[in-house]
Parts: structure tokens; C-alpha cells; sequence
């Protein structure tokens, strides 16, 4: 596809062709189904609909830590939603997030499946829900919301805006490309500063701020986002860098970061996840 130099938006703008790029045959300017489906159920009281994106990967890691703190009611089944086949797009999808984006979610503990949509609405329902990585209370409470918030609000430009151009868009657009590089590390600073006076996002304690913000901004810095580690210098951000290992060593992001994903390296990822056992098939020595 050739984008002319010196192009003049239309007074009025009409969708006439897929636009390029990885996900084109996917975007579309409507909301609503395309297809029929009906989505599995298993046998858990939650029943996770995602893929192993950043978004996907805080709603495992925080199912996974909460049952690492002995929270046995918060057994799940994840599945699959390959969005690159337009599976977010299916009846009972839809059904669950009007805006067809993963991560979605099920609760089916109560009398009534109640549905929750976006990663940081499913991670503070969970928070509150199980009163954990949460403080209940108090300014400590206000400054996970802070950091949450800013998590939910910056990401699109590290996402949709950096990875976009410097990955998945049909062309190289070295405007863009800068644009969003400058972004991206101004936020990583902002990161950095805060992370050189405390051990967490928020102080001494582990929250739904860190699980929200490690697969986006801890996951670039060690080079399993984008493959942008050197171009992006990452290595400037020794204290983001320090944190980001400090929770990438954590049993439960070690396997939250596996599941809902594809891979050709066998024993790498779970398609799916349904049972703690399930991964007793994984090689953690890969990635």
C-alpha cells in the first residue's frame, strides 16, 4: 500500500480500504458482533476470555498472586481469544465488553454471572473483591489509584502509538516513530524517579499499580516488548530495570506471563489454563 507524501484529509472521512498494517483485516470504524459464538465455560467461578498481550497478561498475574496467597476461591479458566482472527468480535464476546477488547471476564460465584471489561476495572473488581494488593484505605489507597490510572492512560502511547509504528504499521514513518519514542521514554523516566525511592510503584507494598504497569513497561525494558530494548536504551532506567526484574521473578507473574499465548517452541506458553498442574508441562528456562 502506497501513502502519498503529501496527503489532504478529505472534508469527510470515509472507510473505503483496510488500512495496512498487522491488524487490518480486523479494525473496522463499527462496534458490535460480526459472528456468532459461543464462548466455552469450565468449571471455575471465573472464566477469563483473553490472549497473552500486556492487557491480558495483569488480569493472569493477578489471578495467579491471588492464588498464591491461599485465595482457593479464585480458581479460573482462561481462554483464548486470538484477536488477530477477529475471535473478540464473537456474540458472547461482544456480550461480556461492548468494546471488544480483551481481557473480559465472568464472574460466576454469585447468583447472577456478573461481567467486567477493561484490564484495570477486572484488576481492581479482583482487588476489592479478595482484599488484596489493595490498601483499604488512606492515602496509600488514593496513590495505587494514581498509579493505576496513569498505568490505564500512558500505555496507548507505548501500545497504540510506539509499538504500532515501530512494529506493526506497513511502513516505517520516521515522524511518528520519534514522536512516540520521546513519549515513551519520558514516561519511562517518570518511572525511573519514582522507582529510585521505593522498592514498589507505591512504596514498600506490592499492589494492583505494579501488576498493572510490569507487562507494559516492565516487560519492554527487558526485552520481551517490541524488541525495542536497545533502540529505546533501556539500560538508562537502571531503577525501572531493578524493579522490573524484582517482579519478574515472582512465581505468579512467572506464570501469569505464560498463559493465553502461541509459540513453536514446545512447553513455552499455555494456550489455555484451567488447572495450577497445567503448568507443570512449561519450561521456565524458555521464553
Amino acid at each position: 500500500m502506497n501513502y502519498p507524501i503529501n496527503y489532504v484529509p478529505p472534508k469527510i472521512w470515509k472507510w473505503e480500504n483496510e488500512n495496512g498494517g498487522t491488524f487490518a483485516s480486523t479494525n473496522r470504524p463499527i462496534a458490535g458482533s460480526t459472528h456468532d459464538k459461543t464462548l466455552p465455560i469450565g468449571q471455575h467461578p471465573f472464566q477469563l476470555y483473553s490472549q497473552g498481550t500486556p492487557n491480558g497478561i495483569k488480569v493472569t498475574v493477578m489471578f495467579e498472586e491471588l492464588l498464591e496467597m491461599g485465595h482457593s476461591d479464585a480458581e479460573y479458566d482462561a481462554w483464548l481469544i486470538s484477536i488477530g482472527k477477529g475471535e473478540q468480535f464473537g456474540s458472547d464476546f461482544v456480550n461480556i465488553n461492548p468494546n471488544s477488547k480483551i481481557p473480559a471476564l465472568l464472574d460466576n460465584s454469585g447468583d447472577e454471572p456478573k461481567r467486567v471489561f477493561e484490564s484495570g476495572a477486572i484488576l481492581l473488581y479482583l482487588a476489592e473483591k479478595f482484599n488484596s494488593f489493595l490498601p483499604t484505605h488512606g492515602d496509600q489507597r488514593t496513590e495505587v489509584f494514581n498509579w493505576l490510572f496513569w498505568q490505564m492512560s500512558s500505555a496507548p502511547y507505548l501500545g497504540g502509538g510506539f509499538g504500532h509504528f515501530y512494529v506493526y504499521a506497513p511502513e516505517k514513518i520516521q515522524y511518528a516513530i520519534d514522536r512516540y519514542s520521546m513519549e515513551v521514554k519520558r514516561q519511562l523516566d517518570v518511572l525511573d524517579r519514582e522507582l529510585s525511592k521505593k522498592e514498589f510503584i507505591t512504596g514498600d507494598e506490592y499492589s494492583i499499580a505494579d501488576i498493572s504497569i510490569w507487562p507494559w513497561y516492565g516487560r519492554l525494558v527487558l526485552g520481551k516488548q517490541y524488541g525495542a530494548a536497545d533502540f529505546l536504551q533501556v539500560g538508562d532506567y537502571h531503577n525501572v530495570l531493578r524493579w522490573a526484574k524484582n517482579l519478574s521473578s515472582r512465581p505468579a507473574v512467572m506464570r501469569g506471563e505464560r498463559i493465553n499465548r502461541k509459540s513453536k517452541i514446545p512447553n513455552q506458553y499455555l494456550l489455555e489454563r484451567h488447572s495450577k498442574t497445567d503448568f507443570e508441562a512449561l519450561d521456565f528456562d524458555t521464553y
